[in-house]
């Protein structure tokens, strides 16, 4: 037996349901799970068969370089869940955002995009793009204003983070999109903060949706992956064939196995994050020695209600101390790891000044809000109390 809910006269299921059934098969040999298909390529039965397959009009098994069970079944799942018609997994993030650039953009083409971006996907914006003859302006996408200004007629992909990173910024998707679409230009959103259980991009008139899979989507620190996903199905296969395959970026088939577990979980998981960085917010607020907090639900953004259905689990703050006292308390945590990267179960900090946004030139990150003193906790699933305590304690040295 397999479950489809459009077969089987179900009403469209909840997130969960999508996440643990979305989409399957039956499975070999009557499993309950996937086997992990680690081959490298695939036979064929017949010389005409594999002709067939080399056309690359279908989804045949080929080259798992092209395409592989473990992959599709995290294809065909993140498409469920961004409300999505089809997807193409990557190596990591940046090979997911790179590469769906890389296919929008030609020499003597503009990329609008957000100031505020994860420090990576700034310098392959700003230095790498550059360098191929593309244009880039980097705008306050808060304000449409902004965006309306920007727009040129060579413009051709404006391009988001929201929450932004880590100044935890909303922009408004619809917005963005509707000014886009008037002009034929393709928006494209980095959902990773917000997964597709907080807020679904597509669904709000973005064309492409970006995930780094590593962070919230696997949720346990083990594993790198990343995923493109577009209601434009054509787009989604010349971006598989004509492009992933060609640039390399391809998902290893056991990290998809790792992505697609880590995945059964993610609606449980992102409502307990919530809950903890709630808890946490409210403990920092109420703390003599922090300055300043940054997070979704402090923002007031017209329509996010519509546009979110929940605020994350990503805290950025200040405390009231100089730098020295500041870098004093992070060396003084003790459940809570000094780390980059997001979404995992272990509660996490880093400086994004020194840390993931060091491509940014110094004077940049000023002006944008991102001091030396700024600090980004990435809230996991240990009880609350515990990191609470932990925070406490190491704010007793400042």
């Amino acid at each position: 037996m397999t479950f489809n809910h459009k077969k089987d006269g179900f009403k469209k299921p909840g997130f969960n349901t999508s996440a643990i059934h979305g989409n399957e098969d039956k499975k070999p040999a009557n499993s309950l799970n996937s086997p992990i298909f680690m081959t490298s390529t695939f036979t064929f039965d017949n010389l005409i068969k594999a002709e067939d397959a080399f056309s690359f009009a279908s989804d045949d098994y080929v080259y798992t370089r092209g395409n592989n069970p473990n992959l599709r079944e995290f294809e065909r799942k993140m498409s469920i869940l961004e409300e999505g018609k089809d997807s193409v997994a990557f190596s990591t993030g940046m090979a997911a955002i790179s590469t769906v650039l890389f296919s929008l953009l030609n020499a003597g083409d503009k990329l609008i995009a957000h100031q505020v971006l994860y420090g990576s996907t700034y310098k392959l914006i700003a230095s790498i793009l550059k360098g191929y003859g593309i244009e880039t302006e980097f705008v306050d996408l808060k304000d449409t204003d902004n965006l309306k200004k920007a727009l040129c007629d060579n413009t051709k992909v404006i391009y988001l983070e929201t929450p932004a990173n880590p100044t935890l910024e909303l922009i408004d998707i619809a917005a963005v999109a509707e000014i886009a679409r008037e002009k034929g230009v393709k928006v494209v959103v980095d959902n990773t903060f917000a997964t597709p259980f907080f807020q679904k991009p597509l669904s709000l008139g973005a064309d492409i949706v970006v995930h780094s899979a590593t962070k919230y989507l696997s949720g346990h620190g083990d594993v790198l992956g990343g995923v493109a996903v577009s209601k434009d199905e054509e787009y989604i296969h010349n971006l598989k064939f004509g492009y992933m395959t060609e640039f390399g970026g391809v998902l290893s088939p056991f990290n998809a196995w790792l992505i697609l577990r880590g995945l059964k979980t993610l609606g449980l998981r992102m409502e307990k994050h919530q809950e903890n960085a709630r808890r946490i917010v409210e403990f920092l607020l109420q703390h003599d020695k922090v300055e300043k907090v940054y997070y979704p639900e402090l923002n007031d953004i017209s329509g996010f209600r519509e546009q979110m259905t929940g605020y994350g689990a990503i805290i950025s703050f200040e405390l009231k101390a100089d730098l020295i006292k500041s870098r004093i308390f992070v060396d003084k945590l003790k459940l809570i790891k000094l780390a980059v990267s997001l979404g995992d179960v272990e509660t996490l900090i880093e400086y994004p000044f020194y840390m993931t946004h060091r491509n940014y030139p110094e004077d940049l990150l000023y002006k944008l809000g991102l001091s030396k003193k700024l600090l980004r906790l990435s809230v996991g699933l240990e009880d609350v109390c515990d990191i609470i305590e932990d925070l406490e304690q190491a704010l007793e040295y400042v």
